[in-house]
């Protein structure tokens, strides 16, 4: 996996590309998110939209990044699911957890 990091306004987008497994990705997605919290970023997006799958392994890294940027007062958002991660998060009720977007725009916009 892949991680490619731009900034727009005051929000950190995080493009990921490739399978988030069990060790491929789930371990590099955990040092960028605490690199990015070290050095003061609080608002920050994963943009799915190059994810074609993820495992039990990836979907934990995902939800112990939200505590992680939680417990840090941030804010983390999910943008550009794929329909594959969308079942699998209504399937786990993670929905109701994440704040998701199809739209970048907008995910930067719910920050304000």
């Amino acid at each position: 996996m892949q991680i490619n990091e731009r900034i727009v306004g005051d929000v950190t987008i995080l493009d990921l590309e490739g399978k988030m497994t069990l060790g491929e990705g789930d371990e590099l997605l955990k040092d960028k998110i605490n690199s990015l919290l070290a050095k003061g970023t609080r608002k920050l997006v994963l943009n799915l939209e190059g994810v074609p799958y993820i495992d039990s392994a990836g979907l934990g890294e995902m939800v112990r990044t939200y505590t992680t940027v939680k417990k840090q007062s941030g804010t983390l958002k999910l943008l550009n699911l794929t329909k594959r991660i969308q079942d699998l998060l209504s399937i786990t009720k993670l929905t109701t957890v994440f704040d998701t977007f199809d739209n970048e725009e907008e995910a930067v916009k719910s920050f304000a």
